[in-house]
């Protein structure tokens, strides 16, 4: 029998409440935009060669290449970069990994900020993968799908609501994948869990933490190019949740938000104050420094509450300045157990076979033996070994990049789509807002127009 958590017509009848009033006419304001056709399901026409050009080959995007490059049914078109020595240093890592001579006619674009136009407009390729700083990504995913091409873009989506507007327009427009790539969705735990809630093993979903806890103030040395010369300013203007979707978007999955059962409502936000980036730019450099120039207005940490349409709560907590250990929290709570991370920890009503007797223990490092045993997710089985060898971040990059690669072959629905993108990232200009009016709630925006109930949830794919 299906508890009120897993009933949709349970939490329909209280939309009379103010809270679903609001959630109600965001939906019924968004259904008037569609231009397209819905994407949720969407599998594009197999593609047996995948021709595939890199915008931005820095920090991300140079591993991006390298890996796209090894795997069977891609052909590297094209790499454009502001700075020619990374451009180059990318074409040479794509000829050296391709198998025979795949990637041996790569045509760099550099040295102006429209080369990457040039060369959509020039290799016509299948799919675009973006690794730009983030005010570049709504902007050069909408074109790259006008341009008759797929997008894969680094996360975030986009930086402000209107912009993933756009971009769910144009992915509904012009018939083209927009996937935000959130690596963290194919790390073993996080699959793990996945397989565990899709089993029922800690009954109900009632509540997540999710986080992006990961001191990064040493990339302020970046001064004139790299990651640090253009997201320190991000810091210091922006006050909210500017990186949620690393710890979000397991816990989301987990939840088939967006996917049948059911939907982001609302969020509330508070940060701390904004002492840490300040502190570190007066303690390691010098006062007529431009890191010593900015006001940094950004809170060292922000916490945000998002209430879920069935009335579940996940806590999204983000701190890129504070020194402690990086986290990511992907904890889920159900109404048979929990399930955590950072450690790796289990407890479950009635006990974890070999190691806990009750859920007043947790079951971690040798004590998770017979969970591994029973529900590592298929993939890990089947791509983990390679992944583990390839690399990035532990294999989880390789796994969602073979992922890309095998699904767009296939002519399959991808693990993430348009609209998930767009809900991950609306946490942040939703924190900021919220911020400013001292917590006040925010309600999410439907980008599916109402369409994510008849969405199915993801499977756990073999």
């Amino acid at each position: 029998m299906k508890t009120f958590l897993n009933s949709r017509r349970g939490f329909l009848g209280l939309l009379a409440g103010i809270g679903g009033a609001v959630v109600a006419s965001s939906t019924s304001q968004a259904a008037t935009r569609r231009k397209g056709q819905y994407m949720g399901d969407y599998a594009a026409e197999k593609l047996d060669t995948i021709r595939i050009v890199f915008i931005g080959v820095g920090a991300r995007g140079r591993g991006h290449a390298k890996q796209f490059a090894t795997i069977e049914g891609t052909e590297v078109v094209g790499i454009c970069d502001l700075y020619e020595d990374l451009a180059l240093q990318s074409q040479k890592d794509c000829e050296e990994v391709g198998a025979g001579s795949r990637h041996r006619s790569i045509s760099v674009y550099s040295r102006g900020k429209n080369q990457w136009r040039k060369m959509l407009a020039e290799q016509k390729p299948d799919a675009v993968v973006i690794a730009t700083p983030w005010k570049d990504h709504a902007p050069m995913a909408i074109a790259t799908m006008e341009a008759g091409a797929h997008a894969f873009v680094e996360v975030p989506l986009a930086l402000t609501n209107n912009e993933l507007w756009d971009v769910v327009d144009t992915s509904e427009k012009t018939r083209k994948h927009c996937m935000m790539m959130e690596n963290v969705n194919y790390g073993r735990d996080e699959l793990l869990y996945l397989n565990m809630c899709r089993q029922g093993v800690v009954g109900d979903l009632l509540h997540g933490e999710a986080a992006y806890i990961h001191e990064l103030r040493g990339q302020m040395v970046h001064e004139k190019r790299g990651t640090g010369y253009w997201r320190t300013h991000h810091y210091a203007k922006r006050n909210g949740n500017l990186y949620p979707t690393h710890g979000l978007g397991p816990v989301a999955q987990y939840m088939n938000l967006a996917r049948g059962e059911d939907n982001f409502g609302s969020l509330v936000s508070f940060s701390t104050p904004a002492l840490g980036r300040a502190q570190y730019a007066s303690d390691n450099f010098s006062d007529g420094h431009k890191w010593n120039s900015l006001d940094y207005r950004g809170g060292d940490l922000n916490t945000s509450i998002i209430k879920t349409q069935l009335g579940r709560t996940i806590m999204v907590q983000w701190d890129e300045t504070s020194p402690r250990p990086y986290s990511r929290l992907n904890l889920v709570q159900g109404t048979k157990g929990c399930l955590a991370g950072f450690p790796t920890r289990v407890a479950l009503e009635g006990g974890v076979e070999g190691a806990t007797e009750d859920h007043h223990k947790w079951a971690e490092g040798e004590g998770l033996a017979a969970i591994y045993e029973k529900y590592e997710h298929p993939l890990q089985k089947r791509l983990g070994a390679l992944a583990k060898k390839m690399g990035g971040h532990g294999g989880m990059d390789f796994m969602m990049r073979y992922r890309i690669v095998e699904c767009l072959r296939k002519g399959e629905p991808l693990d993430q789509n348009v609209y998930e993108g767009a809900f991950w990232s609306a946490v942040a200009p939703l924190s900021e807002e919220s911020v400013r009016q001292g917590g006040a709630p925010q309600a999410f925006p439907d980008f599916t127009r109402g369409d994510w109930s008849e969405t199915n949830p993801l499977g756990v794919v073999s």
